[in-house]
Protein backbone atom coordinates (compact mmCIF):
# COMPACT_ATOMS: atom_id res chain seq x y z
CA UNK A 1 0.00 0.00 0.00
CA UNK A 2 1.52 3.22 -0.74
CA UNK A 3 2.02 5.96 1.82
CA UNK A 4 2.14 9.18 -0.95
CA UNK A 5 -1.46 10.08 1.07
CA UNK A 6 -0.64 9.51 4.78
CA UNK A 7 -3.29 10.64 7.11
CA UNK A 8 -2.35 13.32 9.57
CA UNK A 9 -1.11 11.56 12.79
CA UNK A 10 -3.32 11.50 15.72
CA UNK A 11 -3.36 14.15 18.17
CA UNK A 12 -2.36 11.33 20.93
CA UNK A 13 1.00 10.64 18.81
CA UNK A 14 1.66 13.94 18.33
CA UNK A 15 2.08 14.63 22.56
CA UNK A 16 4.77 11.63 22.14
CA UNK A 17 6.64 13.22 19.29
CA UNK A 18 6.95 16.39 21.28
CA UNK A 19 7.74 14.62 24.61
CA UNK A 20 10.29 12.50 22.41
CA UNK A 21 12.15 15.89 21.23
CA UNK A 22 12.11 17.18 25.15
CA UNK A 23 13.36 14.16 26.15
CA UNK A 24 16.01 13.40 23.72
CA UNK A 25 17.16 17.28 24.05
CA UNK A 26 17.52 17.30 27.62
CA UNK A 27 19.87 14.01 26.97
CA UNK A 28 22.04 15.68 24.74
CA UNK A 29 22.71 18.85 26.77
CA UNK A 30 23.25 17.03 29.80
CA UNK A 31 25.82 14.68 27.97
CA UNK A 32 27.50 17.81 26.47
CA UNK A 33 27.56 19.43 29.49
CA UNK A 34 28.98 16.19 31.80
CA UNK A 35 32.14 15.84 30.59
CA UNK A 36 32.54 19.84 30.09
CA UNK A 37 32.15 20.71 33.62
CA UNK A 38 34.32 17.30 34.96
CA UNK A 39 37.10 19.07 32.89
CA UNK A 40 36.32 22.62 33.30
CA UNK A 41 35.07 22.92 37.18
CA UNK A 42 36.34 19.76 38.72
CA UNK A 43 39.66 20.06 36.78
CA UNK A 44 39.77 15.66 35.89
CA UNK A 45 42.51 14.51 33.55
CA UNK A 46 41.62 12.30 30.16
CA UNK A 47 41.36 8.96 31.88
CA UNK A 48 38.69 10.03 34.53
CA UNK A 49 36.64 11.64 31.73
CA UNK A 50 37.12 8.39 30.15
CA UNK A 51 35.62 6.85 33.17
CA UNK A 52 32.78 9.44 33.33
CA UNK A 53 31.81 8.28 29.73
CA UNK A 54 31.70 3.93 30.90
CA UNK A 55 29.01 5.29 33.65
CA UNK A 56 27.21 7.09 31.03
CA UNK A 57 26.92 4.30 28.32
CA UNK A 58 27.11 1.45 30.65
CA UNK A 59 22.82 1.49 31.02
CA UNK A 60 22.63 0.78 27.73
CA UNK A 61 24.38 -2.59 28.25
CA UNK A 62 23.01 -3.38 31.52
CA UNK A 63 19.56 -2.16 31.75
CA UNK A 64 18.00 -2.78 28.02
CA UNK A 65 16.83 -6.02 28.70
CA UNK A 66 15.45 -5.55 32.19
CA UNK A 67 13.15 -2.24 30.86
CA UNK A 68 12.01 -4.66 27.80
CA UNK A 69 10.77 -6.94 30.07
CA UNK A 70 9.03 -4.22 32.00
CA UNK A 71 7.48 -2.43 28.94
CA UNK A 72 5.75 -6.00 27.75
CA UNK A 73 4.51 -6.74 31.27
CA UNK A 74 2.98 -2.86 32.01
CA UNK A 75 1.96 0.12 30.98
CA UNK A 76 4.41 1.21 28.31
CA UNK A 77 2.89 5.08 28.85
CA UNK A 78 4.20 4.73 32.75
CA UNK A 79 7.19 2.84 32.00
CA UNK A 80 8.19 6.68 29.99
CA UNK A 81 6.97 8.25 32.63
CA UNK A 82 8.46 6.99 35.18
CA UNK A 83 11.64 6.75 33.83
CA UNK A 84 11.81 10.16 32.09
CA UNK A 85 10.59 11.50 35.68
CA UNK A 86 14.15 9.43 36.89
CA UNK A 87 15.90 11.38 34.96
CA UNK A 88 14.59 14.82 35.48
CA UNK A 89 15.30 14.20 39.22
CA UNK A 90 18.91 12.64 38.93
CA UNK A 91 19.69 16.31 36.80
CA UNK A 92 17.88 18.08 39.02
CA UNK A 93 20.05 16.72 41.84
CA UNK A 94 23.13 17.57 39.90
CA UNK A 95 21.91 21.25 39.60
CA UNK A 96 21.12 20.90 43.38
CA UNK A 97 24.98 19.73 44.15
CA UNK A 98 26.52 22.34 41.76
CA UNK A 99 24.61 25.36 43.67
CA UNK A 100 25.82 24.01 47.05
CA UNK A 101 29.25 23.36 45.42
CA UNK A 102 29.32 19.34 46.41
CA UNK A 103 29.99 18.25 43.16
CA UNK A 104 32.53 15.71 42.77
CA UNK A 105 33.08 13.24 39.69
CA UNK A 106 32.04 10.09 41.51
CA UNK A 107 29.08 12.12 42.15
CA UNK A 108 28.21 13.15 38.89
CA UNK A 109 29.41 9.95 37.70
CA UNK A 110 26.62 8.41 39.78
CA UNK A 111 23.55 11.33 38.98
CA UNK A 112 24.84 10.70 35.33
CA UNK A 113 24.31 6.58 35.39
CA UNK A 114 21.31 6.95 37.01
CA UNK A 115 19.93 9.47 34.26
CA UNK A 116 20.49 7.20 31.71
CA UNK A 117 18.94 4.57 32.91
CA UNK A 118 16.38 6.54 32.47
CA UNK A 119 17.37 7.30 29.33
CA UNK A 120 17.58 3.50 28.14
CA UNK A 121 14.42 2.91 29.60
CA UNK A 122 12.74 5.49 27.43
CA UNK A 123 14.31 4.39 24.25
CA UNK A 124 13.03 1.05 25.06
CA UNK A 125 9.33 1.59 25.55
CA UNK A 126 8.90 4.63 22.84
CA UNK A 127 9.06 2.48 19.85
CA UNK A 128 6.58 -0.22 21.76
CA UNK A 129 3.89 2.27 22.34
CA UNK A 130 3.78 3.84 18.46
CA UNK A 131 1.98 0.71 16.92
CA UNK A 132 -0.92 1.44 19.98
CA UNK A 133 -1.07 4.83 19.02
CA UNK A 134 -1.22 4.59 14.70
CA UNK A 135 -2.46 2.57 11.83
CA UNK A 136 -0.40 0.47 10.33
CA UNK A 137 -0.05 2.53 7.31
CA UNK A 138 1.01 5.86 9.63
CA UNK A 139 3.79 3.50 10.69
CA UNK A 140 6.65 5.06 8.64
CA UNK A 141 5.42 8.84 8.67
CA UNK A 142 5.19 8.38 12.66
CA UNK A 143 8.65 6.95 13.20
CA UNK A 144 10.02 9.67 10.40
CA UNK A 145 8.21 12.01 13.39
CA UNK A 146 9.99 10.45 15.70
CA UNK A 147 13.44 10.26 14.15
CA UNK A 148 13.34 13.73 13.29
CA UNK A 149 12.83 15.35 16.65
CA UNK A 150 15.73 12.75 17.96
CA UNK A 151 18.05 14.39 14.87
CA UNK A 152 17.25 17.97 15.90
CA UNK A 153 18.22 17.13 19.62
CA UNK A 154 21.32 15.10 18.19
CA UNK A 155 22.18 18.27 16.10
CA UNK A 156 21.43 21.18 18.33
CA UNK A 157 21.64 19.55 21.72
CA UNK A 158 25.52 19.28 22.35
CA UNK A 159 26.01 22.60 20.93
CA UNK A 160 23.11 24.48 22.51
CA UNK A 161 24.97 22.51 26.30
CA UNK A 162 27.91 23.71 25.16
CA UNK A 163 26.99 27.41 24.84
CA UNK A 164 25.28 27.30 28.20
CA UNK A 165 28.02 26.36 30.21
CA UNK A 166 29.92 28.41 28.35
CA UNK A 167 27.79 31.31 28.69
CA UNK A 168 25.78 30.92 32.09
CA UNK A 169 27.68 28.02 33.50
CA UNK A 170 26.61 24.86 34.41
CA UNK A 171 23.93 25.02 36.42
CA UNK A 172 21.68 26.66 34.64
CA UNK A 173 22.60 24.18 31.51
CA UNK A 174 21.39 21.63 33.82
CA UNK A 175 18.73 23.30 35.03
CA UNK A 176 17.47 23.37 31.44
CA UNK A 177 17.84 19.83 30.80
CA UNK A 178 15.91 19.01 33.73
CA UNK A 179 12.99 21.56 32.63
CA UNK A 180 12.92 19.34 29.50
CA UNK A 181 12.52 16.29 31.18
CA UNK A 182 9.77 17.40 33.14
CA UNK A 183 8.00 19.06 30.31
CA UNK A 184 8.37 15.57 28.23
CA UNK A 185 6.57 13.79 31.41
CA UNK A 186 3.86 16.50 31.49
CA UNK A 187 3.08 15.64 27.76
CA UNK A 188 3.46 11.70 28.23
CA UNK A 189 1.02 11.87 31.17
CA UNK A 190 -1.55 13.41 28.83
CA UNK A 191 -1.45 11.02 26.60
CA UNK A 192 -3.96 7.55 26.18
CA UNK A 193 -2.25 3.91 25.55
CA UNK A 194 -5.07 1.24 24.77
CA UNK A 195 -5.28 -1.52 27.05
CA UNK A 196 -3.70 -4.77 26.71
CA UNK A 197 -4.31 -8.01 27.68
CA UNK A 198 -2.13 -8.98 30.43
CA UNK A 199 0.46 -10.81 30.21
CA UNK A 200 1.01 -13.98 31.55
CA UNK A 201 3.82 -14.12 34.35
CA UNK A 202 7.00 -16.46 33.88
CA UNK A 203 10.50 -16.28 34.91
CA UNK A 204 12.37 -13.14 33.34
CA UNK A 205 14.60 -15.73 32.28
CA UNK A 206 12.39 -17.26 30.08
CA UNK A 207 10.44 -14.23 28.31
CA UNK A 208 14.13 -12.57 27.84
CA UNK A 209 14.91 -16.45 25.49
CA UNK A 210 11.25 -15.58 23.84
CA UNK A 211 12.49 -11.88 22.50
CA UNK A 212 15.85 -12.98 21.74
CA UNK A 213 14.43 -16.30 20.14
CA UNK A 214 12.07 -14.14 18.33
CA UNK A 215 14.72 -12.06 16.30
CA UNK A 216 17.68 -14.71 16.36
CA UNK A 217 15.28 -16.50 14.99
CA UNK A 218 13.15 -14.55 12.66
CA UNK A 219 14.34 -14.23 8.88
CA UNK A 220 13.56 -10.65 8.06
CA UNK A 221 15.00 -9.31 11.81
CA UNK A 222 17.79 -11.34 12.42
CA UNK A 223 20.03 -10.14 9.18
CA UNK A 224 19.04 -6.82 10.27
CA UNK A 225 20.38 -7.27 13.76
CA UNK A 226 23.65 -8.58 12.74
CA UNK A 227 23.55 -5.60 10.11
CA UNK A 228 23.27 -3.09 13.14
CA UNK A 229 25.90 -4.14 15.19
CA UNK A 230 28.66 -4.73 12.30
CA UNK A 231 27.48 -0.89 11.63
CA UNK A 232 27.78 0.41 15.19
CA UNK A 233 31.47 -1.41 14.90
CA UNK A 234 32.86 -0.05 12.29
CA UNK A 235 31.00 3.57 12.92
CA UNK A 236 32.45 3.68 16.82
CA UNK A 237 36.10 3.10 15.17
CA UNK A 238 35.75 5.66 12.70
CA UNK A 239 35.19 8.27 15.28
CA UNK A 240 37.67 6.45 17.37
CA UNK A 241 40.54 7.67 15.58
CA UNK A 242 38.99 10.88 13.71
CA UNK A 243 39.44 13.68 15.74
CA UNK A 244 43.89 13.18 15.82
CA UNK A 245 43.63 12.00 11.78
CA UNK A 246 41.96 15.50 10.96
CA UNK A 247 43.87 17.25 12.63
CA UNK A 248 47.34 15.54 12.06
CA UNK A 249 46.65 14.63 8.26
CA UNK A 250 43.73 16.73 7.08
CA UNK A 251 45.45 20.11 8.67
CA UNK A 252 41.81 20.98 10.35
CA UNK A 253 41.64 23.41 13.84
CA UNK A 254 39.49 22.40 16.54
CA UNK A 255 36.71 24.64 14.48
CA UNK A 256 37.42 22.98 11.77
CA UNK A 257 36.83 19.55 13.39
CA UNK A 258 34.04 20.69 15.01
CA UNK A 259 32.17 21.98 11.52
CA UNK A 260 33.42 18.21 9.59
CA UNK A 261 31.64 16.19 12.39
CA UNK A 262 28.55 18.57 12.11
CA UNK A 263 28.06 17.49 9.06
CA UNK A 264 26.89 14.58 10.72
CA UNK A 265 23.66 15.82 12.31
CA UNK A 266 23.11 17.89 9.04
CA UNK A 267 23.11 14.82 7.15
CA UNK A 268 20.75 13.20 10.04
CA UNK A 269 18.47 15.83 9.62
CA UNK A 270 17.98 16.06 5.82
CA UNK A 271 17.92 11.82 5.79
CA UNK A 272 14.64 12.43 8.69
CA UNK A 273 13.11 15.23 6.77
CA UNK A 274 13.29 12.61 3.43
CA UNK A 275 12.12 9.73 4.46
CA UNK A 276 8.28 9.43 4.50
CA UNK A 277 8.96 10.67 0.65
CA UNK A 278 11.81 8.25 -0.15
CA UNK A 279 9.98 4.96 1.70
CA UNK A 280 6.38 6.12 -0.75
CA UNK A 281 8.47 6.17 -3.96
CA UNK A 282 10.98 3.04 -3.63
CA UNK A 283 9.79 -0.72 -2.63
CA UNK A 284 10.09 -0.94 1.40
CA UNK A 285 13.46 -3.19 1.06
CA UNK A 286 15.37 -0.75 -1.17
CA UNK A 287 14.96 1.79 1.21
CA UNK A 288 15.94 -0.87 3.83
CA UNK A 289 19.14 -1.04 2.27
CA UNK A 290 19.98 2.42 1.36
CA UNK A 291 21.36 3.04 5.12
CA UNK A 292 23.90 0.28 4.84
CA UNK A 293 25.22 1.46 1.46
CA UNK A 294 25.50 4.60 2.45
CA UNK A 295 27.26 3.89 5.04
CA UNK A 296 30.29 1.93 3.14
CA UNK A 297 29.90 4.65 0.71
CA UNK A 298 30.47 6.79 3.51
CA UNK A 299 33.30 5.00 4.98
CA UNK A 300 34.90 4.66 1.13
CA UNK A 301 34.78 8.63 0.82
CA UNK A 302 36.56 8.85 4.40
CA UNK A 303 39.32 6.16 3.49
CA UNK A 304 40.03 8.67 0.17
CA UNK A 305 41.06 11.14 2.33
CA UNK A 306 44.23 9.05 3.02
CA UNK A 307 45.04 10.08 -1.16
CA UNK A 308 43.17 13.32 -1.17
CA UNK A 309 43.47 15.14 2.33
CA UNK A 310 40.21 17.69 2.00
CA UNK A 311 38.13 18.42 4.55
CA UNK A 312 35.59 18.45 1.93
CA UNK A 313 35.83 14.75 1.39
CA UNK A 314 35.44 14.18 5.16
CA UNK A 315 32.29 16.38 5.43
CA UNK A 316 30.62 14.51 2.35
CA UNK A 317 31.70 11.52 4.85
CA UNK A 318 30.43 12.82 7.74
CA UNK A 319 27.25 13.74 5.77
CA UNK A 320 26.47 10.66 4.27
CA UNK A 321 27.24 8.38 7.83
CA UNK A 322 24.02 10.46 9.24
CA UNK A 323 21.81 10.64 5.98
CA UNK A 324 21.35 6.88 4.74
CA UNK A 325 21.44 4.98 8.24
CA UNK A 326 18.35 7.50 9.16
CA UNK A 327 16.66 6.02 6.68
CA UNK A 328 17.73 2.39 7.79
CA UNK A 329 16.62 3.45 11.70
CA UNK A 330 13.17 4.80 10.35
CA UNK A 331 12.60 1.64 7.99
CA UNK A 332 13.61 -1.05 10.04
CA UNK A 333 11.81 0.33 13.13
CA UNK A 334 8.71 0.22 10.48
CA UNK A 335 9.75 -3.68 10.24
CA UNK A 336 10.16 -4.46 13.38
CA UNK A 337 7.24 -3.12 14.54
CA UNK A 338 4.95 -4.61 11.93
CA UNK A 339 6.18 -8.38 12.13
CA UNK A 340 6.67 -8.18 16.05
CA UNK A 341 3.12 -9.58 18.44
CA UNK A 342 2.65 -6.62 20.29
CA UNK A 343 3.43 -8.23 23.50
CA UNK A 344 7.29 -9.05 22.45
CA UNK A 345 7.34 -5.59 21.21
CA UNK A 346 9.30 -4.27 24.49
CA UNK A 347 11.94 -6.90 24.58
CA UNK A 348 12.82 -6.78 20.61
CA UNK A 349 13.24 -2.63 21.18
CA UNK A 350 15.65 -3.93 24.22
CA UNK A 351 17.69 -6.33 22.18
CA UNK A 352 17.81 -4.03 19.12
CA UNK A 353 19.22 -1.53 21.77
CA UNK A 354 21.80 -4.10 23.03
CA UNK A 355 23.34 -3.90 19.54
CA UNK A 356 24.95 -0.79 20.91
CA UNK A 357 27.16 -3.06 22.88
CA UNK A 358 29.23 -3.23 20.00
CA UNK A 359 30.05 0.64 20.26
CA UNK A 360 32.82 -0.08 22.78
CA UNK A 361 33.97 -2.67 20.80
CA UNK A 362 34.86 -0.43 17.65
CA UNK A 363 36.06 1.95 19.94
CA UNK A 364 38.68 -0.69 21.14
CA UNK A 365 39.26 -1.79 17.86
CA UNK A 366 39.82 1.75 16.87
CA UNK A 367 42.82 1.99 20.14
CA UNK A 368 44.84 -1.38 19.03
CA UNK A 369 44.19 -0.82 15.54
CA UNK A 370 45.33 2.69 15.41
CA UNK A 371 47.97 2.37 18.13
CA UNK A 372 49.83 -0.61 15.53
CA UNK A 373 49.17 0.63 12.73
CA UNK A 374 48.48 4.66 12.57
CA UNK A 375 44.92 5.87 11.79
CA UNK A 376 45.03 5.39 7.96
CA UNK A 377 44.91 1.49 8.67
CA UNK A 378 41.84 2.16 10.89
CA UNK A 379 39.94 3.69 7.98
CA UNK A 380 40.56 1.21 5.71
CA UNK A 381 39.23 -1.37 8.36
CA UNK A 382 36.26 0.53 8.70
CA UNK A 383 35.45 0.71 5.12
CA UNK A 384 36.15 -3.51 4.60
CA UNK A 385 33.60 -3.85 8.02
CA UNK A 386 31.00 -1.42 6.30
CA UNK A 387 30.93 -3.29 3.30
CA UNK A 388 30.55 -6.84 5.35
CA UNK A 389 27.67 -4.91 6.96
CA UNK A 390 26.12 -3.44 3.44
CA UNK A 391 26.78 -7.53 2.41
CA UNK A 392 24.71 -9.04 5.19
CA UNK A 393 21.45 -6.64 4.80
CA UNK A 394 21.51 -7.00 0.57
CA UNK A 395 22.06 -11.42 0.26
CA UNK A 396 19.02 -10.97 2.97
CA UNK A 397 15.17 -11.30 2.50
CA UNK A 398 14.38 -7.78 3.90
CA UNK A 399 15.25 -6.00 0.98
CA UNK A 400 13.07 -7.86 -1.22
CA UNK A 401 10.25 -6.50 0.43
CA UNK A 402 7.93 -4.88 -2.27
CA UNK A 403 6.07 -3.36 0.92
CA UNK A 404 5.81 -2.94 4.55
CA UNK A 405 4.79 -5.79 6.06
CA UNK A 406 1.21 -5.79 7.55
CA UNK A 407 0.78 -5.37 11.50
CA UNK A 408 0.59 -8.87 13.01
CA UNK A 409 -1.24 -9.66 15.84
CA UNK A 410 -0.48 -12.11 18.85
CA UNK A 411 -0.46 -16.08 18.16
CA UNK A 412 -2.91 -18.24 19.12
CA UNK A 413 -2.04 -19.73 22.40
CA UNK A 414 -2.64 -23.45 23.03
Amino acid sequence: MSTVDTPSLPATFNRLAWSNLAAQSAEQIALAAAPIVAVLLLGVGEGQTGLLQTALTLPFILFAIPAGLLADRISRRFVMVASEALRAAALAAILLALWLRLMTLPLLSVLGFIAVCGTVAYSVAAPALVPSLVTSEQLPAANARIELARTVAFASGPALGGVLVGWVGAAPAFGAAAALSVIAVVLLSGIHEPARAPAPRRHPLQEVREGAAFVLHHALLRPVFITQFIFNTASFLLLAVFVPYAVRHLGLSAAGVGVTLGMYGVGMVVGALAATRVMARLAFGTVIGLGPIAGFLASAVMALTTLLPTPWLAGLSFFLLGAGPILWVISTTTLRQSVTPPSLLGRVSAINIMSYGARPLGSALGAIVGGLYGAEACLYLAAAIFAAQALVIWVSPAVSLAQQPKMVGEPARC
